[in-house]
C-alpha cells in the first residue's frame, strides 16, 4: 500500500519521487567535563594549608592546660597565640621571590619542611622562650604555604572552576582549625604534661606525606612559560584544561602575559615606584580585602572561643572544649557553600552576603555578652552559641575563602606572586594586631565591646565591595585586569 499511494502522489506531478530519509537531528554537544587532574593537583597544594589552621588554632584548647604546666601568664599566652601572625611576615614577603625561584611546587614542599620542623619542636618545648622560637620556626613554613597554595591553584585551574580550586586553600585551614578542636577535646583527659605536647606532635606526620604528594604533581604552566619552557608549560596546559582548545587560548594568554613582564627588583618598581594606575587599584584592592577579611575578627573566635564561652557562663573545661568542636564542624561546613557557589552565582554576591551576615551577628554576639554579664544563663549561653555559629557561618560563605581567590585572580601574572605576598602580609599583620590584644582590649572595653568593634568593620567591608570590587567569574586570568583599566 505504501508504494501505491506513492506512486499516486507522483503521479500528480508526472514524476515518481522516491521516499526521502528524514533529515538526521545532530545532538546537541555535550559540555566540557570538569578536568579532575586539575582538581587534583589544587587539592594538594592547598592541602598544605591545613597545617596552618592546625598549628594557629590549637593554642585556643592547648593554652588551658600549658598555663598549668609551664606557668604562662596571659601576656604570655596572648604572644604565643597571635606571635605566628607577625613572625610569618618575613617568609609572606619572601614568598613571592621563592615561589618565582624556585617554582611555585618547590615553593610548597620547603613549606613542609618548615612545618614539620616547627610541630616537632613545640611538642618539645619546655620553656616559654623554646616555645616562641618554635612557633617562628612552625610562621615561616605557614608564610610559604598560605601564599603560594593559592597562587598555584589559580594558574593550574582552568577557568570554569577555578573558583571552587582557589577556595580550597580556606577550606584546608578551616579543615585544620576543626582537627586541632577535635585534638584538644580528645586529647584534653591525658597528664597534664603530656596532652598538650601530643596536640603539637600529631602536626609531624603529615608535611611529610604532603611533601611527597606534591612533588608527583606538575608545576605550574605559568611558571613554566616566565622560564621559556614552553613545551612543558604547554603539556601541563593540555593536563589540566577542559578541552584541548582551551588550553591552546590558555597558552597564547600566557605567552602575551610573559612577554610583557617583568622581573626581580623590576616587579616591586612597578608595584611602588612607578604603578600605573590599573596596577595602583589592583594593588590596593587586594590590600585591602585581605585586611578586612580578618578585620572581622574570626581569629578572635578562633583563638580565644573558650574564653568567649567561659565569658557567657559555660565554666566546664570539656563542655567549652566540645561547644567549640561544633563550631568548628558548622564552619568548615559552611564553606562548601562558596566552594561550589563562587562559579555559579559569582565572587561579589557571596562577598557582599558575607559581610552582612558578620554584621549582623557579631552585633547579636556582642548584646549576648552583654546581657550574660548581667546574669549567666543557659538560655544567655545557648544565645552566645549561636551568634558566634551564625558568625563563622557568614564569614565561610564569603570573605573567608573568597578572598584569596579574588586576590589571586586580579593581580597580573608579572605581579601575581609578590602582589599576594604583599595582599597576606597586610592580612597577617591586621590578624596578629587582633589576636595580640584581644584579651587586653577586652579587659579595656569589655568583650562585648570587642565583638561591636568588629562588627563595624564588616559594614566598612560591606561597603568597600559594592563599590570597588567588579565580578571576576567565568573571565580568563589574563582578561581581568581590563576591569580596574578605568
Amino acid at each position: 500500500m505504501g508504494t501505491a499511494e506513492q506512486h499516486r502522489g507522483a503521479s500528480d506531478v508526472g514524476v515518481a519521487t522516491p521516499l526521502l530519509p528524514s533529515p538526521a537531528v545532530e545532538p546537541a554537544p555535550a559540555p566540557p567535563r570538569r578536568n579532575m587532574f586539575a582538581f587534583v593537583c589544587a587539592t594538594l597544594a592547598s592541602m598544605t594549608t591545613i597545617l596552618m589552621g592546625y598549628n594557629l588554632a590549637l593554642m585556643s584548647g592547648a593554652e588551658l592546660f600549658m598555663r598549668e604546666d609551664l606557668g604562662l601568664t596571659d601576656e604570655q599566652v596572648e604572644v604565643l597565640s597571635g606571635s605566628m601572625n607577625l613572625f610569618m611576615l618575613a617568609s609572606i614577603l619572601a614568598a613571592g621571590w621563592a615561589a618565582d625561584a624556585i617554582g611555585r611546587r618547590g615553593t610548597i614542599v620547603l613549606a613542609n619542611a618548615f612545618l614539620m620542623a616547627g610541630a616537632l619542636a613545640m611538642s618539645l618545648g619546655g620553656s616559654y622562650a623554646s616555645l616562641l622560637a618554635a612557633r617562628f620556626v612552625t610562621s615561616v613554613g605557614v608564610g610559604f604555604a598560605v601564599v603560594v597554595a593559592p597562587v598555584y591553584a589559580a594558574e593550574i585551574a582552568p577557568a570554569s572552576s577555578r573558583g571552587l580550586l582557589s577556595s580550597l586553600v580556606d577550606l584546608f585551614i578551616t579543615g585544620g582549625i576543626l582537627l586541632s578542636y577535635i585534638s584538644n577535646y580528645a586529647l584534653a583527659g591525658l597528664p597534664l604534661r603530656l596532652g598538650w605536647r601530643v596536640m603539637f606532635a600529631l602536626g609531624v606526620p603529615p608535611p611529610l606525606l604532603l611533601a611527597a604528594g606534591v612533588l608527583a604533581m606538575p608545576e605550574s604552566p605559568r611558571w613554566l612559560a616566565m622560564r621559556g619552557r614552553d613545551d612543558e608549560a604547554r603539556a601541563v596546559l593540555e593536563r589540566t584544561s577542559d578541552t584541548p582548545a582551551e588550553a591552546h587560548a590558555r597558552l597564547e594568554e600566557i605567552g602575551r602575559a610573559v612577554a610583557a613582564q617583568v622581573g626581580g627588583a623590576g616587579v616591586w618598581r612597578e608595584l611602588f615606584v612607578t604603578p600605573s594606575p590599573m596596577v595602583w587599584r589592583i594593588l590596593t584592592n587586594v590590600l585591602v580585602l585581605y585586611s578586612f577579611q580578618q578585620a572581622s575578627g574570626i581569629d578572635a573566635i578562633v583563638l580565644y572561643s573558650p574564653l568567649v564561652f567561659k565569658q557567657a557562663g559555660i565554666s566546664s573545661n570539656n563542655t567549652v572544649l566540645a561547644t567549640t568542636v561544633g563550631v568548628g564542624v558548622v564552619k568548615t561546613l559552611s564553606i562548601f557553600v562558596a566552594t561550589f557557589l563562587s562559579d555559579r552565582l559569582g565572587r561579589r554576591p557571596l562577598l557582599l552576603a558575607s559581610a552582612a551576615g558578620i554584621a549582623v551577628s557579631l552585633t547579636a554576639l556582642g548584646v549576648t555578652l552583654c546581657a550574660s554579664g548581667e546574669a549567666t544563663t543557659t538560655a544567655g549561653a545557648a544565645a552566645c552559641v549561636a551568634s558566634v555559629v551564625a558568625f563563622v557561618t557568614a564569614y565561610s560563605i564569603g570573605l573567608g575563602p573568597l578572598a584569596p581567590t579574588y586576590g589571586a585572580e586580579i593581580l597580573p601574572l608579572r605581579l601575581r606572586a609578590q602582589g599576594m605576598s604583599l595582599g597576606i602580609a597586610a592580612n597577617r599583620l591586621t590578624c596578629g594586631v587582633l589576636s595580640m590584644t584581644f584579651i587586653s582590649l577586652a579587659n579595656t572595653i569589655t568583650m562585648a565591646g570587642c565583638f561591636f568593634l568588629y562588627a563595624s568593620t564588616a559594614v566598612a567591608a560591606w561597603v568597600f565591595v559594592y563599590v570597588r570590587l567588579p565580578e571576576t567569574k567565568g573571565r580568563n586570568l589574563e582578561d581581568i585586569g581590563v576591569l580596574f583599566a578605568k
